[in-house]
């Protein structure tokens, strides 16, 4: 059973920067894709961004692209997600998760495994 942990979230006032880390228990870390998922309250969770197997390839929702930066180190088997301009609207539960292919998705379909979430909450 692979096992996903996320650290890093908390309360942070709007224009600011957090950084989520996200360690993986796989022994193939390296050969997944990873992503950040998100849910605000009462809302649908939504993909924040993908980045394939060896980190050549990302992808970001429209909402977080030039505010957020993810990047992973697989020699730490540990995932990250660099949130800068932070706003009210970033509030939400942040999970990461491990995709059954190699290359970069946003369909959480395609995401075997899920870590237990991390808050963050952005104060106005």
């Amino acid at each position: 059973q692979v096992q996903l942990e996320e650290s890093g979230g908390g309360l942070v006032q709007a224009g600011g920067s957090l950084t989520l880390s996200c360690t993986s228990s796989e022994r193939i870390f390296s050969d997944r894709a990873m992503g950040w998922f998100r849910q605000p309250p009462g809302k649908e969770r939504e993909s924040v961004a993908a980045i394939n197997w060896n980190g050549d390839r990302t992808l970001y929702g429209d909402s977080v692209k030039g505010r957020f930066d993810i990047t992973r180190d697989n020699a730490k088997n540990t995932l990250y997600l660099q949130m800068n301009s932070l706003k009210p609207e970033d509030t939400a539960v942040y999970y990461c998760a491990s995709s059954i292919a190699a290359n970069a998705d946003t369909n959480p379909g395609h995401y075997a495994y899920w870590g237990q979430g991390t808050q963050v909450t952005v104060s106005s």
